[in-house]
Formats: C-alpha cells, structure tokens, sequence
C-alpha cells in the first residue's frame, strides 16, 4: 500500500489502538501504531505517513510536545485527541500547527470523516501531480507557494501548517473583503460555523505573530468587528 494511506497512530491506550486500526483498516488505510511520543519524528520521518492522529495525555512526552518538535521538521497533517472538554488542550493544539481535533471518546466513523476531510484538503493545498512547483499566489507583496506551502516574505520563506496554509491562501485571495468566521471555517475546515468555536481566531493569532516582525505586513489582517477578519491586499 502507498503512503497516501498510511495513518500513523499514536496513543498509549493499546485497547483504543486496536479498535481504530481495526476500523480504519476496513476502509483501506494501513495503520501504523506507537505508544509513546518518543518515535513520532523518526516514524514521520522513515515511513512518511499521510497523517498522524495525536493523543494529547500519553505517559512521557505528551502530545503537545510531541507536536511543537513535529511542527519543526514537517508539515504532516496531524489530528489531536483531546480529553472532552478540555479547551487548553485543543486551543494549544491548533496554535501549534494541529490540523483538527477529536474529543475522547469518539466515533471511528466521525474520526473517519474527519481523516478523509483533512487528507483532502492537505491534498488540495499542496498541489496536484502535473502542477508547476513553482505557483505563486501574490497579495500585497506577499508570496504563497502553493507547490511548497511556503509563505516568502521580504526574502525570508516562512513554513506554514497545513492549516495556516489553507487559510493564508483564502485571504490572499479575497484580498480586502470583510470575510465572517462563517465563511472562513467553510473555506479552510469544510464544516459548519459553531458560536462557541474560536479556531479560526487561534489560527489568524498565528499568522499575525508570523506577519509581525515585517513592518510592511504586521497589519495586514484586519479584525472587522462584528464580523470576522479582512487581509489588506495593499
């Protein structure tokens, strides 16, 4: 099997771990399991899977750490399991380069839909064979590589998640348009606004701090009150 249906699995919970690969496996991914954190880099690294899916509690290095040294290295998709209700847990997660998040427990057939949406969107992202690497989006004197998921500014390449990337490039192309969180978590997660779901704002957080040591771009994504956010395209 190729790796676009590889799913690395990380939890400590060997009974969970079983269930799922069994599940997954009915639908044609292979899965590969880990019982700690202490591998993933490597594993990501050796077998280049097309996403892992991320425990956050797990005995030694926890899931967030786990992710935070994963997010330097690679741009894997990454789905986190969160205990249920934990928000700090989930809100990190996403400042961290999390793609989605999943509170334990849960249905394998919600995590299955889950998989299928961010492995489309990853694919949609980072370009299609036959594609020239070397695409440009171009907005106000910024650069979105879309081969590489690369955002040039002034010169320097700055590395973006998947997310960030996705997001980035909805903005970069609706340049100085008030776009609602409604709209935005359609365009970047494909699934519907919810009143209480803050991660399009844990996300826009994120690419400000990356915006802001350039002068010409640390105020380029305008919080329209009331409403949601605006990119200046000039």
């Amino acid at each position: 099997m190729d790796n676009a249906h590889l799913l690395l699995l990380v939890d400590d919970d060997e009974e969970l771990c079983a269930l799922i690969r069994e599940y997954l496996e009915g639908y044609g991914f292979l899965v590969l399991t880990l019982p700690s954190g202490e591998k993933v880099a490597e594993t990501v690294a050796e077998r280049s899977p097309a996403l892992v899916i991320l425990d956050v509690m797990m005995p030694g290095r926890n899931g967030l750490e786990v992710l935070a040294d994963l997010r330097t290295r690679s741009t894997v998709p990454v789905i986190m399991l969160t205990a249920k209700g934990e928000d700090t847990d989930r809100i990190v997660g996403l400042e961290l380069g999390a793609d989605d998040y999943m509170p334990k427990p849960f249905n394998p057939r919600e995590l299955l839909a889950r998989i299928k949406a961010v492995l489309r969107r990853h694919e949609m992202g980072s370009g299609r064979p036959g594609e020239r690497p070397d695409r440009f989006v171009r907005c106000g004197g910024l650069a979105l590589d879309t081969g590489r998921q690369v955002l040039v500014a002034e010169g320097d390449e700055i590395e973006l998640s998947a997310t960030e990337y996705r997001l980035l490039k909805v903005f970069m192309e609706n340049p100085d348009t008030a776009m609602t969180r409604d709209e935005l978590m359609t365009l970047v997660w494909d699934k519907d606004f919810n009143a209480y779901d803050r991660s399009i704002d844990v996300h826009v957080h994120k690419l400000r701090s990356l915006l802001k040591p350039y002068d010409a771009h640390r105020e380029r994504i305008k919080t329209v009150w009331g409403t949601g956010y605006l990119f200046l395209g000039a």
